[in-house]
């Protein structure tokens, strides 16, 4: 993650500087005269030759423009009084990716507030990620040189204090792109849950919950998920009491699928190297759940991570079987490849007896239905509590983080009615995503829920202005404004 470091308005004399610029306004009142005086007037002309207006999204690089310095980005802003702090990171989003071989950058932060400043740093940092932990060959001409970010702002200790809120969830989103982007011989289900245990640090509470201890409990959905895998499950329970920890805490929990070949309904071969990242929506809990710790939210939150690879082998579980769950309720397993629900279906039943939470939210890289519904642009979600839907759709809206509600319904639920056991794990392909939450439905008895499907936004195939190829952490920065604007005392 880059170095911010946060200092007064001073020009830098060497490296890069990046200026946002609001559309139409003169060069003084962006607060980059004093820069066009030092360079000769070289700015304000490189600008007019590109028609840089200052729209938003707008970029322009000038090279070697004097005063000592490698590279001006301006970046354009928008109309002046519409800046919001998504407009703001996407524009430091925009402007680092032109920066990344420079080793130091400026940020130059005068048409802006402190918090719009820190958003934009934001923004800088998340464009700036890069997972790079296996790259052993490459050539130093090829690696991005960026380290540090310095924050130019007018009120300092303001934009000191804001950054100061938002550094624990860039944080947490960079530990979930980790998480996602390492690779499966690594991040087994043991792996990842000893990775979780390492956040003790941030004063998180961590207990894992091995396979013995599963059984005994009677997770039989989970476990016949896992026993086609030599790698054993993993359920990983995080606690952060931010207000107490005398209340009911709202909780989150996340699908761990740290490798998902299908089991014996194995998916083809093309690209099933993707499925190391069928563990976003555990991630994401995870990388939350650094945030919130990170911050200090004032909130009691738990989250929940079931952690599993599901493989074919001669133990494997079959076509046509038939688990008992944690609930008590019965499944008949058609198809072993939707394990995802039935991991989450244990996992959120315990959730229930042990925490009686005020709401629960599960994210999961569940259907490839969803992706069809939506593409890459929404996760899509469901829900049996109109005001917890709303808050999602207004936090994802916030953030960038979008979702689109799909309904529920009984006819849906009559798709997956088994004929020898209490439901199947498949509903049939038409309404895939929407029978997929029916059946985890029937396992948060009555409970506030909302189940987010994010199989199409938890990795990217290009660039985005704040996330760059790869893993997105997608939720991570949805739910940490969902507590923040809704349930911190």
């Amino acid at each position: 993650m880059l170095d911010v470091t946060i200092s007064h308005s001073t020009l830098p004399s060497s490296g890069a500087l990046v200026l946002p610029v609001e559309e139409g306004r003169t060069a003084e009142a962006a607060g980059w005269a004093g820069l066009d005086a030092a360079t000769g007037g070289a700015v304000s002309r490189a600008l007019e030759a590109a028609e840089f207006k200052g729209r938003k999204g707008q970029t322009v690089t000038i090279l070697a423009p004097g005063a000592g310095l490698s590279r001006v980005v301006a970046v354009g802003l928008g109309k002046p009084g519409e800046v919001t702090p998504l407009i703001a990171e996407e524009a430091g989003g925009h402007a680092i990716a032109a920066l990344l071989r420079e080793p130091a950058v400026a940020l130059a932060t005068l048409p802006l507030g402190p918090m719009l400043a820190a958003h934009m740093a934001m923004g800088a940092v998340l464009r700036g990620y890069r997972f790079d932990r296996y790259r052993t060959t490459e050539k130093p001409d090829e690696k991005p040189r960026l380290a540090t970010l310095n924050l130019l702002a007018e009120d300092a200790g303001a934009a000191e204090a804001a950054w100061a809120v938002l550094k624990p969830v860039a944080h947490g989103v960079c530990l979930a792109r980790d998480l996602v982007s390492e690779p499966p011989n690594v991040l087994t289900p043991a792996e990842m849950a000893q990775r979780c245990e390492g956040l003790t640090a941030l004063g998180l509470k961590v207990e894992v919950i091995g396979p013995a201890r599963m059984a005994e409990l009677g997770f039989g959905a989970f476990l016949g998920v896992a026993q086609g895998s030599v790698n054993e499950p993993r359920m990983v329970v995080m606690r952060w009491d931010g207000a107490g920890g005398a209340g009911k805490p709202i909780a989150f929990i996340g699908k761990g699928v740290t490798f998902d070949t299908g089991g014996i309904s194995i998916k083809p071969a093309a690209g099933m190297e993707d499925m190391k990242w069928d563990m976003a929506g555990a991630g994401a809990v995870i990388g939350l759940m650094a945030a919130l710790a990170g911050r200090r939210a004032r909130a009691d939150v738990v989250g929940l991570v079931g952690l599993v690879e599901n493989m074919p082998s001669g133990s494997a579980q079959r076509p046509g079987d038939v688990v008992k769950t944690y609930s008590g309720q019965t499944v008949e397993v058609i198809n072993t490849d939707a394990e995802g629900r039935l991991v989450l279906a244990d996992v959120l039943w315990y959730c229930q007896q042990q925490f009686d939470p005020r709401f629960m939210v599960d994210l999961a890289t569940l259907t490839g239905a969803m992706i069809i519904s939506l593409g890459h642009e929404m996760g899509g979600f469901f829900s049996n509590d109109d005001e917890l839907a709303r808050r999602l759709y207004a936090s994802g809206e916030a953030s960038g983080e979008k979702l689109w509600r799909l309904p529920l319904g009984e006819a849906y639920d009559k798709q997956i009615k088994s004929d020898i056991a209490d439901m199947k794990n498949v509903g049939g392909r038409p309404g895939g995503a929407i029978t997929a939450a029916q059946f985890i439905q029937r396992f948060v008895n009555g409970k506030p829920w909302a189940h987010l499907d994010i199989a199409g936004m938890a990795w990217a195939t290009k660039d985005a202005a704040t996330t760059p190829k790869g893993a997105t952490a997608y939720g991570v920065r949805m739910l940490d404004r969902l507590v923040a604007d809704h349930y911190e005392g």
